[in-house]
């Protein structure tokens, strides 16, 4: 990186307004941007007769398999976190639509099994989906793999199995698909399709897996994995280092970014880094901090840059797989708050870099915050989008900021397409401290978050919170953003840290022209506290409420006037918003009649060809779909629990049914409850008026047969528990005494057994429990003479027969079938429903196993 450059456009003009602004600088000419040519991935239940069924047992004894060929296209799947390279976020599957979206309802059900953890996580990641499967990442570094339709687990990869102790949760974004020929393929073959998925454990190594088995690539690395730390934390071996994001893909290489500390100032590199996907080898490192000789190098004063940390990408990153550029949103240098030891403007921090993919050589860069002291990371996901105006279809991208600003800027020049300002701002009074003068403020788009704050602000959903606000917070306003943390009154920031548009990012929908963008009008407060003599740093963020203390009350409701979280659209003809509409309730508060106030928001968009933006993220529990033109909410879901994390659609192989996916849990900034399951939702569209049950897979050890004749072994294995259309509990009916036969009387004397109907239960329950919900309904359901159709844990196919009556005689348990129900909840399949399952159990109970025994039609 010894490109030449001109340092006037690193030198800020007196006026606050730039017609060609600080921010950009552009290197090379046309050729640098690289080769044109990308590299493109690739593009029920009817009755089985009888007679077919045997005659394809007779084959599978003879060993003849069926097997088919088919690739996927990457319009009806999710090959990359944001769909395309480029992260638009968007799908051309309209199945679901604006005309039948209330009919979405929860398909399946995953649920990841939980680990020791010393602490709470949010579950962010967004899965993939590649030939039929769903391939996800979870915050104690499980790479998992379930059936895209079914939710049924497929494998499970743990980096730490076996290990004991606890785990550090970090959060993990998902992962990263590639395919191709080697010489060599994951998994052996020579000279085939080779496939394999990428992810980042907590411990920083970059692991290769086969995406049929989940087992690591041998070739790549030391046994499928490299540590990332070596070559920049090998000086700082309790420095932290890690991944919360998937790496990127371009042609041959796996390209990744880092977590890395934010204090103290001197610690692990940011240095963004390409590998080779079949060795690991590094192929080229892009300083984020530049070197002595490398563009930007002169922006630092003095040897401030050395062993400076920070100044990362923990974010995604996007790819113009045509042009061959690679554009990384890079974070702000460490310390995060005080920046006396690190004077200047400091690239690239808080920048928006475009590289040439295959070789890592700097095309051009637009800083977006100048000397960051407020941890203005460029956090969000670039998006790579087309911007018409006057007939011509210009290549440009997308980037969201924690400021509420939307940078829209031209993808082969980072020039701004929409004009931006160079503003004069406040500066510090903290000893030291240098300060920017001026800071970039685009024109269009407005700003989608307040970015000030007055007493007029203050909020008055409740007089509680008014009060609390006022007493504690009154003094220091008004604020807003680039104001300086002050040194003995505290300031008010206005976005925070955790404000605008953070790591959720955009979506955008092409025959529209609509980018959506979900803020959060979330605020911080503090000051800047001195340190002892010969600390790590002479001045730390500090508050009575800690170092990252918000700018909201005690029930962390915001301290300003609602909306407090709003979803946008920006008309990319015209850089203005096209609507704009509150995202998120308080329940608390809409139960007082205070409704439409918005909410936090940690977790991105999605849009579809049906005229749909789907997106979680608030922190009320809820999953929606809104109107893409209009910004009408259409459809929504309470979760189990936060959705910080982005959805994902794709359309089945099997079924044809268009799925949209989600991640929910506990944990993160908002939701610190770790009671609530950690699970993988898919909904899909059903028939109105009916419902598909709601299935639950998981994975939970068991005892099984190993084959015949062999030991049991426990084993984790896929489960699906499922709710029934009136909460039942077979836990607590064991527990008051009652037998399986109470209910279930056939069950020992006949070889169907029945599910009871409506007035077997209310035989009892005439007198018992008649003030629970679930018995009132029972009852008027008996009462109109209603049916009840009772969701079915085991459903076999209708040429199998099962008795029974003969496994009890045989002293074949309840549990073992139906497992210890007297310990659930939910109940699941026990057992595997295949023939091989069957006659495995038979063999080692030294049981019959012709085929007449299961399929006679005398049954």
């Amino acid at each position: 990186m010894n490109t030449k450059r001109n340092s006037s456009w690193l030198t800020p003009a007196n006026s606050g307004m730039m017609t060609s602004p600080p921010s950009l600088r552009s290197l090379g000419s046309r050729q640098d941007v690289g080769d044109r040519h990308g590299n493109a991935h690739p593009t029920r239940r009817n009755s089985m007769s009888r007679l077919f069924y045997l005659w394809a047992c007779l084959l599978l004894a003879c060993g003849i398999t069926f097997g088919q060929s088919s690739s996927g296209s990457p319009d009806t799947e999710w090959r990359s976190y944001g769909h395309d390279p480029g992260g638009a976020r968007f799908s051309p599957l309209k199945q679901i639509n604006c005309t039948n979206v209330q009919r979405l309802q929860r398909a399946w059900t995953y649920e990841v099994a939980p680990t020791p953890n010393s602490g709470i996580e949010a579950f962010e990641s967004t899965p993939l989906m590649v030939e039929g499967v769903l391939y996800f990442t979870t915050q104690t570094s499980r790479a998992i793999a379930v059936d895209a339709e079914t939710g049924k687990e497929l494998w499970v990869f743990d980096p730490f199995r076996g290990e004991g102790g606890t785990r550090r949760p970090v959060p993990n974004r998902g992962a990263a698909y590639w395919e191709g020929r080697s010489p060599v393929a994951c998994g052996g073959g020579e000279h085939k399709l080779d496939r394999r998925l990428f992810y980042v454990t907590l411990d920083a190594r970059l692991f290769a897996l086969d995406p049929r088995t989940g087992q690591p690539c041998q070739g790549f690395g030391d046994g499928g994995a490299i540590n990332l730390r070596v070559g920049v934390a090998d000086k700082w071996p309790k420095g932290a280092y890690d991944s919360t994001s998937p790496p990127t893909i371009y042609k041959d290489l796996v390209i990744t970014g880092s977590e890395v500390q934010e204090f103290p100032s001197k610690g692990p590199s940011g240095d963004v880094r390409a590998f080779d996907v079949r060795t690991g080898k590094l192929v080229w490192r892009f300083h984020t901090v530049p070197r002595p000789g490398e563009a930007g190098h002169e922006t630092w004063e003095g040897d401030s840059w050395e062993d400076r940390s920070g100044t990362n990408v923990w974010t995604i990153m996007s790819v113009d797989m045509e042009r061959g550029m690679i554009f990384l949103p890079i974070g702000s240098p460490s310390y995060d708050f005080y920046g006396a030891d690190r004077k200047g403007q400091g690239l690239f921090g808080n920048s928006l870099v475009a590289l040439n993919s295959a070789t890592g050589k700097l095309l051009w860069y637009y800083q977006m915050v100048h000397h960051d002291i407020w941890d203005y990371d460029v956090s969000a996901p670039p998006n790579l989008i087309t911007v018409r105006r006057e007939g011509r279809e210009i290549p440009a991208v997308a980037q969201v900021t924690k400021m509420g600003f939307v940078f829209i800027l031209d993808r082969l020049t980072g020039k701004p397409l929409f004009p931006v300002e160079e503003r004069p701002v406040a500066q510090s009074k903290v000893p030291g401290e240098a300060t920017w003068p001026t800071q970039p403020f685009p024109v269009k788009p407005p700003p989608l978050a307040k970015i000030s704050v007055t007493l007029d602000d203050v909020t008055t959903v409740t007089p509680q919170s008014r009060k609390y606000c006022l007493d504690n917070f009154g003094a220091s306003l008004p604020g807003g953003i680039y104001t300086p943390w002050g040194l003995t009154n505290m300031s008010v920031e206005m976005p925070g840290t955790l404000g605008g548009g953070n790591w959720s990012g955009s979506s955008f929908n092409p025959s529209l022209g609509y980018l959506f963008v979900n803020v959060s009008e979330a605020g911080a407060v503090g000051f800047m506290k001195p340190q002892p003599a010969g600390s790590a740093e002479a001045y730390v963020r500090s508050s009575k409420w800690g170092g990252y203390a918000r700018f909201w009350d005690d029930h962390h409701y915001p301290c300003q006037q609602p909306p407090w979280g709003d979803l946008n659209a920006i008309d990319l003809r015209t850089g203005e918003v096209a609507w704009k509409a509150p995202l998120g309730v308080v329940d608390d508060l809409e139960a007082k009649g205070i409704a439409k106030t918005g909410i936090y928001s940690l977790g991105g968009s999605i849009a579809t060809a049906g005229g749909l933006v789907f997106i979680g993220g608030t922190v009320d529990h809820r999953f929606r779909a809104f109107d893409a033109r209009t910004g009408k909410e259409l459809w929504v879901d309470k979760l189990e629990s936060n959705a910080h994390a982005t959805p994902m659609t794709y359309l089945g192989k099997k079924t044809k049914k268009q799925f949209v996916v989600i991640a929910v849990g506990p944990g993160g900034y908002f939701n610190p409850d770790t009671t609530a399951p950690t699970v993988l939702a898919a909904y899909a569209l059903f028939p109105k008026g009916q419902s598909p049950g709601r299935v639950r897979s998981l994975a939970y050890p068991r005892t099984i047969s190993a084959g015949p004749g062999r030991e049991p072994q426990d084993i984790r294995a896929p489960a699906k528990a499922v709710t029934q259309p009136i909460p039942f509990g077979h836990q607590q009916h064991v527990r008051a005494g009652m037998k399986c036969d109470s209910c279930h009387q056939p069950a020992g004397t006949n070889g169907k057994m029945q599910i009871p109907g409506v007035a077997d239960c209310m035989a009892c329950h005439q007198s018992i429990k008649t003030d629970s919900a679930a018995i009132q309904k029972l009852a008027r359901v008996q009462r109109d003479d209603n049916l009840l159709s009772w969701t079915r844990v085991y459903t076999l196919p209708d040429f199998v027969f099962f008795n029974h009556e003969k496994h009890i005689n045989a002293s074949v348990a309840c549990a073992v079938c139906h497992g210890e129900v007297k310990d659930r909840e939910y109940l699941w399949q026990e057992k595997e429903v295949s023939m091989v399952a069957c006659v495995d159990c038979h063999k080692l109970r030294k049981a019959p196993v012709n085929c007449d025994l299961c399929h006679n039609i005398g049954h």
